[in-house]
């Protein structure tokens, strides 16, 4: 009788329960194809064998990642930022790898890092961050320069070393970071430095590097300084203008010394004025997490005004959410009704809400005005006898606000059609 050879063993021991959460959690992140086209909904008409596969490679050491669907994003200042879209099959991988690597990482990472933490969030750094403004006088709004795209490989892959001794974790992550970038003409980008925005596991590299490079060099070093890490956005806080010109300095020196670089023209010293600190400074503003931190006009719980250095809203946020609006061309929308604008409009509409209008939510309110004045343009052009009346238009949906306070998220919010809105803070 012919014996039945046992099942070759793997390389390395990789469950099968950690593919298929991982694929989970890539289903729930949504996304789009990568180089191979391959959406998640093609993906899953053979979910089984594919994830088989996947685990198969992982498990044998034979898995090789695809080249990185590179996206041009337009920055502020004009230029363009790199993303790195990853396939399917890349996004679970990398988030198996995440998975095991995590755990092992996240007890060493520093109380004030925000970004991609569990149990943290931009708004809890923003909080956080203003409580620090009205503690001490000074910032350091720091920029890091192209941050993604110059991360030494040696330094990540040394960080990871030391908080793993699975030898596939280590293989894999490398193999990720010299993954080229395939251009929109399939042309391929070879790299030898950074990790490309968009990928699974790229956060997390991200947090490990400068938890070594600036995290944890600062508690060594400047132990009394406070700071909030969000990835690559940071703010340091100091006592003095000298301190301050001196943290940007040797800081600067620290992260040359890490293969980063300190964006001189965007890092700027700024002078948290309020109403116990006089005098004028160049910089008396600086934005971290989507929020513009000056001086505001606030009010005390006695009732008394009063000048604090308070976050709110960005310009540059507030921009982002009309631009998000007019792509949604409701005026135009004349087969909807009201109740279906809503639905549409209001799961974005609670989202600004959440963010934004946590801190100073007088300014979103603000922001929100001119979806009322949509609104009223939507109303001329579904009803003919209100064509040319838009005083008669706003009477309309004045109306329908007094019936329905709640159909819009933003008349939840305090801005609703008749003018009414929720006083400054």
């Amino acid at each position: 009788m012919s014996r039945v050879s046992e099942p070759k063993p793997k390389s390395f021991e990789i469950s099968k329960r950690a593919v298929w959460d991982a694929y989970r959690r890539v289903k729930a992140n949504k996304g789009a194809a990568g180089v191979d086209g391959e959406s998640i909904e093609e993906f899953e008409r053979d979910l089984s064998g594919n994830l088989y596969r996947l685990w198969n490679r992982l498990s044998s050491g034979s898995y090789f990642p695809p080249p990185v669907r590179a996206v041009e994003i337009p920055k502020r200042d004009g230029s363009l930022r790199m993303l790195g879209v990853p396939t399917v099959a890349d996004r679970i991988a990398q988030t198996v790898v995440c998975g095991y690597l995590e755990p092992n990482v996240e007890p060493f990472f520093h109380d004030d890092s925000y970004g991609y933490r569990p149990g943290r969030s931009a708004l809890d750094a923003v909080g956080v961050c203003r409580e620090r403004c009205w503690r001490n006088d000074w910032v350091v709004d720091m920029d890091i320069r192209a941050f993604f795209d110059r991360v030494p490989w040696d330094l990540v892959l040394k960080a990871v070393a030391h908080h793993t001794d699975e030898r596939w974790i280590l293989l894999y992550v490398e193999r990720w970071l010299k993954a080229p970038l395939q251009r929109g003409d399939g042309s391929l980008v070879e790299r030898d430095r950074g990790t490309p925005q968009g990928s699974a596991i790229s956060p997390l590299l991200a947090n490990m590097m400068l938890h070594y490079a600036f995290d944890a060099w600062m508690a060594r070093t400047f132990p009394a300084i406070p700071f909030e890490r969000y990835c690559d956005d940071v703010i340091v806080h100091a006592r003095s203008e000298s301190q301050a010109r001196y943290l940007r300095d040797v800081i600067a020196r620290r992260l040359a010394e890490c293969g980063l670089e300190l964006n001189e023209r965007k890092t700027r010293i700024v002078y948290c004025k309020d109403a116990d600190r006089c005098g004028s400074f160049e910089h008396q503003s600086f934005d971290f997490l989507g929020y513009t931190f000056r001086p505001r006009r606030s009010r005390s719980k006695h009732g008394n005004y009063f000048l604090s250095f308070a976050p709110a809203v960005s310009g540059e946020a507030t921009t982002r959410m009309r631009r998000e609006l007019r792509r949604w061309r409701l005026h135009r929308r004349s087969d909807k009704t009201l109740t279906d604008l809503a639905h549409m409009l209001n799961p974005v509409l609670q989202g600004q809400i959440n963010y934004y209008g946590r801190f100073y939510p007088s300014a979103l309110r603000l922001s929100f005005r001119h979806l009322n004045d949509t609104l009223v343009r939507w109303a001329m052009r579904k009803y003919k006898r209100l064509r040319r009346h838009r005083s008669r238009a706003r009477r309309l949906l004045a109306d329908v606000a007094r019936r329905q306070p709640a159909l819009f998220a933003h008349w939840r919010f305090g801005v609703r059609p008749d003018g009414w809105t929720m006083g400054a803070r």
